[in-house]
């Protein structure tokens, strides 16, 4: 497996610097948190766009995900989510990144009517995807924060260029384990962001391992059915200032994921 971390845990340090990060920490890879108080989001201007090109291709480090806020199950009309999509995915195809995220975000509809909602945008959106190079990932969050609740949108959707992004700490919180979870991803899953918690009411970011989460059952699960692809570590020092620094624990990290994949039984 590659592993990458999310800029979520360096709020608003420049592109340069990340990149410098991941690779003295032996990551493979970041997912870039795509936002305005961010370094990279859709309004940045051309010349700023090829310098975080440059300084992903100039280091060996992958530009795994912009990580954006579209929320494609909100209430509303179709057009300012499918254009704040679009721009979205534009920025990805230029920047060369595999892979955007979106989070559900349907509030209080009903959910059949949220499913198809959700379904609908990411339906439109899928072809401007294929051209663009750029797989759109629904992240297990919020309103659909199970696997279940996220098959619903993605199994009508039925598009390659549109999948699943699982965040371990909310299928979690949903009550639902990995030996579940996994199963129901598979066939739409792009990667699996990671993390540690002291409990389902208590979410603040800790280093991995030091809290609750089922992280070395999501490893088991995956690489006994021979998943290969990218953990990426999400620690929400954004949401919790008080938290350690990321790059005080990174290099840990690393070495977690990796004594976990080692561990952790062959494909069946």
């Amino acid at each position: 497996m590659k592993l990458a971390f999310s800029t979520l845990g360096v709020p608003g340090l420049p592109v340069p610097d990340v990149v410098r990060l991941a690779r003295n920490c032996g990551y493979d890879g970041v997912e870039l948190r795509t936002h305005p108080e961010e370094p990279v989001h859709p309004g940045i201007p051309p010349g700023e766009r090829a310098g975080v090109t440059a300084a992903f291709a100039d280091s060996g480090v992958e530009l795994l995900c912009l990580a954006g806020y579209v929320r494609v199950a909100s209430p509303g009309p179709d057009g300012p989510v499918l254009e704040d999509l679009a721009e979205l995915v534009r920025l990805a195809g230029e920047l060369q990144a595999p892979y955007v995220r979106v989070l559900p975000g349907a509030g209080d509809p009903p959910a059949a009517e949220a499913d198809a909602v959700a379904a609908r945008r990411l339906g439109a959106i899928a072809p401007l995807a294929v051209d663009s190079g750029v797989r759109v990932l629904l992240e297990t969050h919020d309103s659909h924060s199970r696997a279940q609740d996220a098959v619903r949108v993605l199994g009508p959707v039925g598009h390659g260029s549109i999948g699943a992004l699982w965040d371990v700490l909310q299928t979690w919180r949903g009550g639902e384990p990995p030996e579940a979870t996994f199963p129901a991803l598979a066939p739409h899953l792009g990667y699996v962001q990671v993390k540690d918690v002291a409990s389902a009411e208590d979410t603040a970011p800790l280093p991995l391992g030091a809290g609750v989460l089922p992280l070395a059952g999501c490893v088991s699960t995956l690489t006994a059915a021979g998943w290969d692809g990218w953990l990426c570590w999400e620690y929400e020092k954004r949401w919790y200032p008080q938290a350690a620094d990321f790059a005080q624990l990174a290099g840990h990290g690393r070495e977690y994921l990796r004594e976990l994949v080692a561990a952790a039984p062959a494909a069946r």
